[in-house]
């Protein structure tokens, strides 16, 4: 049979547009952020519409292929004279239905790299290619489920059933079951998914399919059969199962794969390359404001390499005294990653500081340096309304223009002292 034939035949040609409905309506409401927000970074924007889209491509893939199998059931095929291989059979009824589970993976992506106007990279294919093979397990499952139970009593129930299994697995705990479920979560920018990440749910299922397509062998013992596709299912599960049991609520997953752009020396300022437009002058302001803070002896700072952490996703690497990891992204895209700089090299050495002190000296160090309004920006997003938050910004207004107005040598000597002692201010 044709695979033309079977698409025209099958259950493929009514469920089709109810299915790809529901595609469309999971990546309109799972768009929860602008696509501008991911900055062209292939394997996230393929990964967001995904989340909400593991279940339902599984659940069609399981359901649909239960109904089919329960279609050559309720035919009488199998009870016909064997011209054709039973497996050639299955795959001719099951690529329609694998063909439907694919387009609910692989359109909503593809739709969101063309509205990005990004080119996928072999990164980003890691997650949707691991769930196509899902996809076929998945299937495999629901045809052999459809071989022993009347198709209108296992359908609704294998879909259902399947949608919850994996949909409700990001809820629960311990983490495991998502990890081997093919639930995958979302990926940070600058992150990318060990293949560890995309193998582990593939073992699961596919021990479980191969299981079953062990047993349907149409020769050989029984009993034979019966064991080695026992030893496949369980050394399936119990692999996957060893495996991601110790993992935290996030999978293996690598960071840093992001293309970075430097400029400068002393410090030399790196960050994703998208972002390099203003990096020159973002560079020459930095170098000028740490020489500024060390003049007037505020800070001994004189790091080599200032790089932006932005692209580590959630497995940041730790600062030292030569190399700055810090987020740069959007403090360079806002104009504050000067200023950000600034509050990082001012050191305070007591563990709590209180809030006049610390905002006495960020803001004599903003005044000092020239970003005196990047700092007035952050202070109005944290007074807000609060009567508290607005006197404490006239006390420390007060403190930095008598501060200002003494010699160098006084100013020095106070900024020493509120790094050094953090002495609280009393108004």
């Amino acid at each position: 049979m044709k695979f033309t034939t079977s698409l025209r035949s099958g259950s493929v040609r009514w469920a089709a547009p109810v299915v790809l409905l529901l595609t469309f309506l999971y990546y309109v409401v799972g768009e929860t952020a602008p696509l501008s927000s991911y900055y062209h970074y292939a394997p996230t924007i393929v990964a967001e519409p995904l989340k909400t889209l593991y279940a339902l491509a599984y659940a069609v893939a399981a359901a649909l292929a239960c109904w089919e199998s329960g279609r050559l059931r309720s035919a009488r095929i199998w009870a016909l004279a064997p011209a054709r291989s039973r497996y050639r059979i299955a795959a001719n009824v099951l690529a329609p239905v694998i063909v439907l589970s694919w387009c609910v993976l692989l359109v909503p992506p593809a739709i969101s790299l063309m509205r990005s106007a990004t080119m996928p990279s072999l990164d980003s294919l890691r997650l949707p290619l691991a769930a196509t093979v899902l996809c076929v397990a998945h299937a495999i499952v629901g045809f052999a489920v459809g071989c022993w139970i009347p198709r209108v009593i296992a359908t609704p129930i294998l879909a259902v059933t399947d949608w919850i299994t994996i949909a409700f697995t990001r809820a629960v705990l311990p983490y495991w079951p998502r990890h081997v479920s093919g639930q995958f979560g979302e990926i940070g920018f600058g992150e990318v998914p060990d293949l560890v990440t995309a193998a582990v749910p593939v073992l699961l299922a596919g021990g479980i399919a191969a299981a079953l397509m062990i047993l349907w062998l149409p020769y050989g013992w029984r009993v034979l059969r019966v064991v080695v596709a026992a030893a496949v299912a369980v050394g399936g599960i119990l692999g996957a199962y060893r495996t991601a049991v110790d993992w935290p609520h996030t999978p293996p997953l690598t960071g840093g794969h992001v293309a970075m752009k430097c400029a400068g020396s002393t410090p030399r300022m790196c960050v994703p390359e998208f972002n390099s437009s203003l990096l020159p002058q973002v560079q020459r302001d930095t170098a000028n404001a740490l020489r500024v803070l060390r003049d007037a002896g505020a800070t001994s700072a004189q790091p080599r390499l200032i790089t932006d952490s932005y692209g580590d996703g959630r497995r940041r690497k730790a600062s030292t005294d030569t190399v700055w990891r810090m987020v740069l992204t959007p403090p360079v895209q806002s104009g504050d990653a000067v200023y950000q700089v600034v509050v990082r090299s001012l050191h305070f050495r007591c563990e709590q500081v209180d809030a006049r002190t610390v905002h006495s000296a960020w803001l004599w160090a903003a005044v000092k340096t020239g970003q005196e309004k990047a700092y007035r920006k952050h202070r109005k997003r944290e007074e807000g309304q609060d009567p508290l938050a607005r006197e404490l910004a006239k006390q420390v207004q007060a403190d930095v223009t008598r501060v200002l107005a003494e010699p160098q040598a006084e100013q020095a000597e106070w900024i020493r002292r509120m790094l050094d002692t953090c002495e609280a201010k009393t108004s």
